[in-house]
């Protein structure tokens, strides 16, 4: 039985967990599938920098044509990241007979649907476990083993970054200013973190998860999606007050009347299962309708747990490769009917923290308000006084329509006697 022969393109950090693994486990792959994994190729821009790995002579070169041309590779390795040269690399590795592993959320989150059709098109395969989770295997979780279940929810923590951030903002008390510098100085974020704090690094894994859970295509432009950069403390300490904890979640829903689809930050039970990730832990709390609650958690990010999805997958495509059967990941979505809610239509709970003068009426006037635009209070808090200045006045709804709730903050935030724009968080999640 002939090798199986693996290119990698990226010799980054996930580059080098992925290199490292192989070495170090490649005679346990020759003992289980009767036909060695053997990686014949590396190719980065940077071939001159020591990364404290030997590889032999010729392995690593700078021209990516030494692994999408050469017939002998079965497998390409995409771990260099971004739009272009990646997209087009991929297709042409696809088109000249070799399946791909990559753990590139930003490509297939925007282009997912085209390239995994053109994978069915050459009866070639795309693996993408390392793109949501790290090591965490919920992609194979979804495909395989909760395939026999229709699945309601996801409620996601899946981004490290952020869930740092967040965690060290409530455990130590500080700005979110000071949790981002921390966050750089220990490597959890890098020096450019605009994907993970904006919430668009979440939006990118929810559309993948959500497109396997629904059989629909999710488009990424109809995903609503808000970051973090305006938690402030204040909020954190009256969530803690009211047994919450903020976190940064992916959400997809299956409904009656179609999908529902978000990031956003939001206030969870400080009891429930995902209020205890903290740090850079991922976690994914799925509900099946015959599995009931799932969660799978655990690093999210980093050489190692990547390097883990990303060699499991390329265990799995030899596995297809030895057995002469070829499984083209989803390379077509049936669901087409069902449609994307509109966020407006979108039914929550609510916390508002109103910053409005201390004056006689000004209480009932928001509550007036809220009700025109059925809006109902479930709790009140209103600190100490200050007569004739700004104070905080937080206010945790019952359900109501996400249109209602930007209709009456509009109003309330024109109101002579309110002095700041209200802050809005959802309140959900288990």
């Amino acid at each position: 039985m002939k090798n199986i022969r693996v290119g990698i393109i990226g010799f980054g950090t996930v580059g080098k967990g992925v290199v490292k693994n192989l070495q170090k486990n490649t005679g346990v792959f020759s003992r289980d599938f009767g036909a060695p994994i053997e990686l014949v190729r590396v190719v980065d821009k940077d071939i001159k920098t020591d990364r404290g790995i030997k590889l032999p002579e010729g392995m690593l070169v700078s021209d990516v044509e030494a692994i999408i041309n050469d017939e002998s590779i079965d497998i390409v390795v995409e771990l260099i990241g971004g739009i272009e040269p990646a997209k087009t690399l991929i297709k042409k590795a696809l088109s000249n007979g070799k399946s791909v592993v990559t753990a590139n959320k930003a490509l297939l989150a925007e282009y997912g649907e085209e390239l995994f059709k053109h994978a069915g098109l050459n009866n070639r395969e795309i693996f993408f476990e390392a793109s949501v989770g790290g090591g965490i295997p919920i992609i194979k979780g979804l495909r395989e083993g909760l395939a026999a279940n229709r699945i309601f929810s996801i409620y996601a923590i899946i981004n490290g970054t952020t869930n740092y951030i967040l965690s060290r903002m409530k455990e130590e008390r500080v700005s979110f200013k000071d949790a981002l510098k921390a966050a750089k100085g220990e490597g959890y974020a890098e020096a450019d973190s605009r994907l993970d704090i904006s919430g668009m690094d979440s939006a990118h894994k929810i559309v993948l998860l959500s497109s396997i859970a629904s059989g629909k295509w999710i488009e990424l432009g109809k995903v609503n999606v808000e970051g973090i950069e305006k938690v402030e403390q204040i909020d954190i300490e009256y969530a803690r007050e009211l047994g919450f904890v903020i976190k940064l979640l992916a959400v997809y829903k299956e409904k009656s009347n179609g999908i529902e689809v978000r990031v956003n930050p939001t206030m969870v039970d400080d009891k429930g299962m995902l209020a205890a990730v903290t740090g850079a832990y991922n976690a994914i709390l799925l509900e099946g309708d015959f599995v009931g609650n799932i969660l799978y958690y655990g690093l999210g990010a980093g050489e190692k747990p990547t390097a883990s999805a990303v060699v499991s997958d390329i265990l799995d495509i030899s596995r297809n490769i030895i057995s002469g059967k070829s499984r083209p990941f989803i390379p077509d979505f049936p669901n087409k009917e069902k449609k994307i809610i509109d966020i407006g239509d979108i039914r929550s709970k609510y916390y508002f923290r109103f910053t409005v003068l201390d004056k006689t009426g000004v209480l009932s006037k928001i509550a007036g308000i809220l009700g025109d635009n059925k809006i109902s209070i479930a709790s009140v808090i209103q600190k100490g006084r200050n007569k004739g200045n700004a104070v905080p006045i937080v206010v945790l709804a019952h359900k109501a329509y996400e249109k209602d709730m930007r209709r009456a903050i509009g109003i309330i935030d024109k109101l002579d006697v309110t002095k700041g724009k209200t802050v809005v968080y959802r309140v959900g999640g288990l």
